[in-house]
């Protein structure tokens, strides 16, 4: 299994920096979320200043120490941006070569050329299915949203259309299906066989991807219609260049860190011992930073010089593309640090304790934990470790088969209902131009879909295996 991250480290390592109360705290998870809708929707203030204003607010009302809040909202704001804000500047430089060279449109002709309208948001899905297998959902949109920008500039369609798709096919991998590191923690917490759960959770996400992505987009696209965010679509250069990347070239470039990151979880699985050269070998070629860091270096050459690019061309190319990503850097970065204010609060532990008198399935329990620790503290992440420890001594009397469902039980639960305390919130809301109303009416909607749809069928597959 993979290392945890230091994100996941923390916030299971953490000592609550309240001593409120159970209500106390409800209440101030409450406060902290409605401060931040209220002031972005009816003041319009940014959200960068809102997240750090709702994190203020839902320590204060905990009854927290100032200066203990500030600690917190600033370390979980560091953990992000030394984590995802990297990995977002890294994709950003990548997809600015992909765009310059001419790369991105090549993809996109050929999509366009391959796949009618009808089958365009099919093709997305499986594209996003694809690429997400073994990378962090945060990596996998930073690879694919100048993919699913251009798609639906070039073929006017509606941004939902295209883009819920893609982003039902990434969460699904990140929620349900190993080598994932999520499903992997889950699977290593509860002691599943983790062939078993590949399997039955490829069962559930399937209909899960199909419903909460073609399906689905159909809906959201009446409900939201926008068109792609001119500043963050990648311009059309193709036409004015002498020559460009083909196809096939461009598309190995784009999944090479997929690929790097892949071997890295079938080393970890085959082999099995973190003192193993070849697997530390693995645990730094697959590693997120070193994966798309070596797709930038490949990229200026595959992708730069093979479209007749100079070195100070490629230079100017990766500086340009750092400075439309900085107020999504910063958003994510004050999501991240809202999200530990509430774990570092105790609030994922109240609720922990909170569920232990649940008399229910054990699957639904599992579920249920999961659902709740992702509504209070916007991780997904934090969610799968808190559920999967808790209900790992249950598991000890289950079946392989049933053991594999509670793992996919968990996942399942986690992906429930993103809002506004999840830095993956921000990253769809600002990538896709939207305020806070249309991102939780598509992307939050499509996340609680996978979710309702992946317990269902973790249900279903309970009473026939």
């Amino acid at each position: 299994m993979p290392h945890l991250s230091v994100e996941m480290l923390a916030a299971d390592a953490t000592t609550p920096i309240t001593s409120a109360g159970h209500a106390q705290l409800g209440i101030a998870v409450l406060a902290g979320i409605a401060v931040i809708v209220l002031l972005i929707t009816k003041f319009k203030l940014h959200a960068f200043l809102s997240l750090i204003i709702g994190s203020l607010v839902l320590g204060a009302v905990a009854g927290a120490p100032l200066d203990k809040a500030i600690a917190s909202f600033s370390t979980g704001l560091g953990t992000t941006v030394a984590g995802t804000g990297v990995l977002i500047a890294l994709g950003a430089v990548l997809g600015k070569l992909l765009a310059d060279s001419g790369g991105a449109d090549q993809i996109v002709d050929t999509i366009l050329a391959k796949a009618g309208r009808r089958a365009m948001p099919w093709a997305m899905v499986l594209i996003a299915g694809i690429v997400g297998l073994p990378i962090f959902f945060e990596v996998g949109i930073v690879l694919l949203i100048p993919v699913v920008l251009l798609v639906a500039k070039r073929g006017n369609f509606s941004l939902m259309r295209i883009g819920i798709p893609a982003l039902a096919g990434l969460s699904v991998m990140h929620g349900l299906i190993p080598p994932h590191p999520g499903p992997l923690a889950a699977i290593d917490a509860v002691k599943a066989n983790l062939g078993v759960t590949l399997a039955l959770g490829v069962v559930i996400a399937i209909p899960a991807a199909i419903i909460a992505g073609p399906l689905f987009s159909r809906y959201a696209a009446r409900w939201v219609d926008i068109t792609p965010p001119e500043k963050m679509i990648p311009q059309r250069t193709a036409d004015d260049l002498e020559k460009r990347p083909g196809f096939g070239i461009t598309v190995a470039t784009v999944l090479l860190p997929v690929v790097m990151m892949l071997a890295k979880a079938l080393v970890d699985v085959v082999v099995d011992n973190p003192a193993h050269t070849l697997q530390r070998v693995f645990d730094v070629i697959g590693s997120p930073l070193i994966a798309l860091l070596t797709a930038v270096v490949v990229g200026m050459f595959t992708l730069g010089r093979a479209a007749g690019f100079t070195r100070g061309r490629i230079a100017s190319t990766v500086e340009s593309s750092l400075g439309p990503i900085a107020g999504v850097l910063l958003i994510v970065g004050a999501g991240g640090g809202f999200k530990q204010t509430l774990v570092d609060s105790g609030v994922g532990q109240m609720i922990l304790e909170i569920s232990k008198h649940w008399n229910i399935s054990t699957l639904l329990l599992a579920w249920l934990i999961a659902v709740t620790i992702r509504l209070a503290t916007g991780s997904a992440t934090v969610a799968t470790i808190s559920a999967a420890g808790l209900v790992a001594p249950l598991a000890a009397e289950m079946s392989t088969t049933h053991t594999a469902l509670l793992v996919l039980a968990i996942g399942a639960g986690s992906l429930f209902f993103s809002h506004v305390n999840d830095a993956g919130f921000w990253m769809v809301k600002e990538y896709f131009g939207m305020d806070v109303g249309q991102t939780l009416k598509t992307w939050s909607v499509m996340e609680t879909l996978i979710s309702v749809v992946g317990i269902v069928g973790v249900l279903l597959l309970s009473l026939v295996v």
